[in-house]
């Protein structure tokens, strides 16, 4: 019973990304980003359930990804496609579609994870939830507005440009620490302590806008922090 409970949760998260897609489909990107977010939430505590119950299983594993591929890989690349579709009439009928890039190189990224024996304790290349968030974050962002970034958001450029530096960030041999927390030691954890920290002051500052900052912050902070575990698995 308790190996089910888990998988149960990793469920959810698959059922929040369907009414995501939903959402898109809708053309209701801020309900699909708070569904994406959902999702997130999901997808952290299956993991910390499964850690705390000390079950795991090759099905939870599979499954987790399965769920994964879909609210972290086909969702956000149909919000890409949605936004493209509104940068702009005169572009190419093909171009929108570009978008799916994300989806495609995110299925690589969860079979490589699946299969990489190396990230167990942290993560090579950029997690599917982050860059998903990213993604995300853009329909918040636009609908709020509060910085006036709808003509940067809406460029089709930008968006591709946006499309191609996830898509390598995903599947790029970077080393990325993991929010697990294995003891209550500030020394075993300073560097998860302080983006958590920095993180919740950029979202109470910067609301939506706050995303991609804490995303390129968690980027930053692996990078220049070479006193963490380098040996992964995600």
């Amino acid at each position: 019973m308790k190996k089910s409970i888990p998988n149960a949760i990793t469920c959810l998260n698959l059922f929040s990304g369907c009414l995501a897609l939903c959402a898109v489909f809708a053309d209701n990107l801020v309900l699909a980003a708070y569904f994406v977010a959902l999702s997130a939430v999901f997808d952290f505590f299956d993991g910390l359930v499964a850690r705390a119950l000390h079950v795991s299983s090759p099905i939870g594993k599979d499954l987790d990804s399965l769920a994964d591929v879909v609210s972290f890989g086909v969702v956000p690349g149909a919000m890409l496609f949605a936004l493209l579709r509104q940068a702009g009439t005169d572009l190419p009928d093909w171009l929108p579609y570009a978008g799916f890039i994300l989806t495609v190189f995110s299925a690589l990224r969860l079979a490589k994870f699946n299969n990489d024996t190396r990230q167990s304790d942290s993560f090579i290349g950029l997690p599917t939830p982050a860059c998903t968030l990213v993604v995300a974050s853009l329909p918040l962002i636009l609908a709020d507005d509060r910085f006036s970034l709808s003509p940067l958001l809406l460029n089709p450029w930008v968006l591709l440009g946006l499309t191609v530096v996830l898509s390598g960030l995903l599947v790029a041999e970077l080393p990325l620490f993991a929010l697990k927390f294995k003891s209550l030691r500030w020394q075993d954890n300073k560097l998860r302590i302080v983006f958590l920290l920095l993180s919740i002051i950029l979202l109470v500052a910067l609301g939506p806008v706050a995303v991609p900052p804490i995303i390129l912050l968690y980027v930053l902070l692996s990078v220049l922090s070479p006193s963490e575990p380098t040996s992964v698995a995600a």
